[in-house]
């Protein structure tokens, strides 16, 4: 099969720090290579990819000091893309809603993974203008905002099986990974490993539009014997990072779409105590990988159980569930099921009448016809 993967530009494919997304997208068109399909990525140019690069700027948007409209980039992309959809049996576009106009026009088959939150009012009167567009959610709980568009499946999120290494847990601290941001909450993670009397460590990026929130509410929160800030640290460092801990704090305030780093916490071995909202409650399995818990009381009391819970089980169900090949074979079966769709809606040719034979031929027929009936008279 001949797909074409479309990434954002902000980051690199695969990223070299943080960046969900573009993560995904890295894992995905490395499997789909793998299992031996014709794979184009057009991304950035300091991607990474034994699928065939284009790339689309020299570098990563968000690592590039000279450029400062985003937009620009993504809509020349997308223009760019779609003057090659011929070339591909299916496009799967990670942008978003950015290319919906153009999808319907043209033959090809478009699948567009939603990656996003889905409760802005803002999506509400552009999906009631696009509500054909083929999409896919990360989770179920992604798409309680708008259940009638459509969907096309659920599409949980996977690593390779190798990426990161199962570990003991042996260093006895709490981690939290990811961004700090207000609905990432790391004041309450904060709370709970004081609390609990447990280290916590927290390696995080801090985005241009959090610096405010970092300074105002969280700076003075890490002057404390407990609390170490390590800063954002590269996908190489996540293994001993997450495997050393004795468990991962994820106490997000808001409907978290999938939260990669949870099944990345499963693939050292290490539980993950969340709280209940977004996806969270399909992707821990209570009790058995992690602790889902309503508020920082409960969190505190879910440390305290983590020693009973089984850190090769952990494990054992990222592999069962949040494989990248398990990912790429549901991804593969919807890219089939819209390929035999279009097909199917292409307009068949009418049959062509028969072709006059050369007139000379046309004499002799007419004659020969001619003669028989007067015979027959």
């Amino acid at each position: 099969m001949k797909i074409a993967q479309v990434a954002p530009l902000y980051e690199s494919v695969p990223p070299k720090y943080y960046g969900g997304t573009e993560r995904v997208v890295s894992y995905l068109s490395e499997e789909l290579v793998r299992a031996g399909h014709e794979v184009t990525l057009f991304a950035s140019g300091d991607s990474v990819t034994r699928a065939n690069l284009v790339p689309q700027c020299h570098r990563s948007l968000r690592l590039d000091e000279h450029v400062i409209d985003h937009f620009a980039h993504h809509v020349l992309m997308t223009e760019r893309v779609f003057k090659e959809t011929d070339a591909f049996d299916i496009v799967h576009s990670h942008i978003d809603y950015l290319p919906y106009s153009m999808i319907r026009r043209i033959e090809t088959p478009v699948l567009t993974t939603l990656h996003g939150r889905l409760d802005l009012e803002d999506l509400v009167p552009l999906y009631q203008e696009f509500p054909d567009i083929p999409v896919v959610s990360i989770s179920d709980a992604q798409r309680k905002p708008l259940t009638w568009i459509n969907w096309q499946g659920t599409v949980h999120h996977g690593l390779p099986r190798d990426l990161y290494a199962y570990r003991e847990g042996q260093g006895g601290y709490l981690a939290f990974l990811g961004r700090i941001c207000p609905e990432k909450r790391v004041d309450d993670a904060i709370e709970i490993a004081k609390r609990a009397d447990l280290e916590l460590r927290i390696a995080a990026k801090v985005d241009r539009v959090d610096q405010e929130y970092f300074d105002t509410v969280v700076r003075h929160l890490l002057d404390h014997p407990l609390i170490e800030y390590v800063g954002e640290i590269r996908d190489a460092e996540k293994s001993e990072f997450l495997g050393n801990a004795s468990a991962l704090l994820f106490p997000i305030d808001w409907p978290e779409p999938f939260g990669l780093v949870m099944i990345e916490a499963l693939a050292c071995g290490t539980p993950v105590i969340a709280r209940n909202l977004g996806s969270v409650p399909e992707v821990i399995e209570q009790g058995i990988t992690g602790f889902v818990v309503r508020n920082v009381d409960e969190a505190v009391s879910a440390v305290k159980e983590v020693p009973s819970l089984s850190r090769k089980r952990c494990r054992e169900v990222f592999e069962e569930r949040f494989t990248a090949s398990k990912m790429a074979e549901d991804y593969l079966t919807i890219y089939q099921s819209l390929i035999r769709e279009r097909s199917l809606r292409r307009p068949v040719r009418p049959s062509l009448p028969p072709v006059a034979p050369p007139s000379d031929q046309l004499v002799d027929v007419v004659t020969a016809d001619s003669d028989r009936g007067h015979g027959d008279g």
